[in-house]
C-alpha cells in the first residue's frame, strides 16, 4: 500500500507542478509550442522531395518553431519545465489526431467527396506513433544538451553568444534524431507494408536526418534574436516567479 501511496504523492505533486508551471509560462509560447507539434505532424505526410540519396518530408517547415520554444524554455525554466511543456503538446496532439480520425470515418450526405480530406485527416496510426516517439525522445535530448550546454558556460559573460550556442547546437543534434528516428519508423518498418511498396533507404533516411538539421537550424538562426530579446524581457519582468521560486531550474 505504501509503494502504491507514494506513486499518487509523486503524480499530484507532479501535476501541481505542471499546473503552475503552465500558469507562469506565457501563454502565447505555450500555444506556439503546441500548435507547432501538431502542424508538423500533419506536415510529416507529405514528402516534398526524393531521389536515390535524399527525401525530405514537410516537416522541417515548421518543425524549428517547436524546438525554439523549447529552448526558450529550458533556458529560462529548466530541462524539467521543458519536458513538461513537451509531454503536454504530444498530449495534445494525439487528443487532436484522435478528433481528426474521428470526423474522417464519420460518412457525409453532401454530395461532395471528401476521400483525400478524410486521408490527410484521418492519418495512419504508423504515422503517428513515429512522430509520437521521434518528438519526444528528441525534445528530452534537446533539453538535456541545451541545460548542459548552459550550464558549461554559465561563467561566459556573452549571454547573447550562450544563448545562441545552448539553442542551435542542441536543436541541431535533437533534430537530426528526431528526423532519423521518424524516418526509420514510417518510411523503412511501416511505409513498404501499408503504402503499396512506398518507401525510403536507410541512405535516404540519414540524408533526411542531416538536411533537415542544417534547414531547421538556418530557420530557428532567423528567429533566435527575437526569442533571446523575449527572455531578456521575461527576466527583466520576473516572469514565472511562482515557478521558479518553488521549483527553481
Amino acid at each position: 500500500m505504501n509503494i502504491f501511496k507514494n506513486i499518487k504523492e509523486k503524480l499530484d505533486a507532479s501535476i501541481i507542478e505542471a499546473a503552475v508551471l503552465i500558469r507562469c509560462i506565457p501563454s502565447l509560447v505555450v500555444t506556439l509550442f503546441v500548435v507547432s507539434v501538431i502542424c508538423m505532424n500533419l506536415l510529416a505526410n507529405k514528402t516534398i522531395f526524393q531521389n536515390e540519396w535524399i527525401a525530405i518530408d514537410g516537416g522541417f517547415l515548421i518543425s524549428w518553431l517547436s524546438f525554439l520554444c523549447m529552448d526558450a524554455i529550458t533556458v529560462y525554466f529548466g530541462p524539467r519545465a521543458s519536458n513538461k511543456i513537451a509531454i503536454l503538446a504530444t498530449t495534445v496532439n494525439l487528443l487532436t489526431c484522435i478528433i481528426f480520425f474521428i470526423a474522417s470515418i464519420i460518412p457525409s450526405n453532401a454530395g461532395v467527396d471528401y476521400t483525400e480530406l478524410d486521408n490527410i485527416l484521418g492519418g495512419t496510426w504508423f504515422i503517428l506513433l513515429g512522430s509520437t516517439i521521434a518528438f519526444l525522445s528528441s525534445a528530452f535530448i534537446n533539453n538535456f544538451i541545451n541545460w548542459s550546454i548552459g550550464k558549461a558556460l554559465k561563467g561566459n559573460s556573452n549571454k547573447r553568444l550562450v544563448f545562441s550556442l545552448q539553442c542551435h547546437c542542441s536543436t541541431f543534434i535533437a533534430q537530426f534524431f528526431d528526423n532519423l528516428i521518424f524516418s526509420l519508423i514510417v518510411f523503412v518498418g511501416f511505409a513498404p507494408i501499408f503504402w503499396n511498396g512506398f518507401h525510403w533507404t536507410v541512405l535516404q533516411c540519414v540524408t533526411c536526418a542531416l538536411t533537415g538539421a542544417v534547414l531547421e537550424v538556418v530557420l530557428q538562426a532567423i528567429f533566435s534574436p527575437i526569442s533571446y530579446k523575449i527572455l531578456t524581457h521575461w527576466e527583466k519582468h520576473s516572469v514565472g516567479k511562482e515557478y521558479l521560486d518553488r521549483y527553481g531550474k
